[in-house]
């Protein structure tokens, strides 16, 4: 007779462990992704900054010199006495900056992400570090401008149509005088 043979292999006590030390830096690394992503690396000194409007910034985004990655964004908050966007970011130490240093929220692209670029003056005294940056453009808002677009073509066709219902109505003769027959005024 056959003797029946088992069709479960054996599994060796070094794949298991090889098997659950994949898994374990697999999950290392998982959770190490997860918790430094949320935490900016500070390097240089911080700087402020307050916008109006600061629509997609957030804590980590970049601050641009020239095209270029200098800084990051640490803290924002809402000052409650004026209601502003209050931004607190880092340069790195090496750049020194003008006391007349612009910032303004722009994106990478149509659909990108919102950075910081700084545009710096021509002042002799440098920004110290703390200091605020007095001159800033909040984000421009890709909605507000399509809305404003959109308004004022509508606005434009509207005014277009009614000078042409005003233009295609026949136009009314202003009174004429008439000259009695001898011709003569009175």
């Amino acid at each position: 007779m056959v003797a029946a043979v088992s069709g479960r292999p054996v599994r060796q006590p070094a794949e298991l462990l090889a098997g659950f030390a994949v898994l374990a830096v697999l999950a290392g690394l998982l959770a190490y992704a997860v918790l430094d992503k949320g935490r900016p690396h500070e390097t240089g000194y911080r700087l402020n900054a307050g916008f109006a409007h600061i629509d997609g910034l957030s804590v980590g985004s970049d601050v641009r010199l020239a095209g270029i990655t200098v800084g990051q964004v640490v803290d924002e908050h809402v000052d409650p006495k004026t209601f502003a966007a209050q931004v607190t970011f880092t340069v790195r130490p090496d750049i020194r900056l003008p006391d007349d240093t612009a910032a303004i929220i722009t994106s990478d692209s149509l659909l990108g992400g919102k950075y910081i670029a700084l545009s710096p003056g021509g002042d002799d005294r440098m920004l110290a570090p703390g200091g605020t940056i007095g001159q800033t453009q909040g984000a421009i808002s890709l909605e507000q401008l399509l809305s404003k677009f959109i308004f004022s073509v509508t606005d434009t066709l509207t005014k277009a149509r009614q000078d042409k219902a005003q233009a295609s109505q026949p136009a009314q003769a202003p009174p004429s005088t008439q000259v009695p027959a001898g011709g003569e005024t009175p």
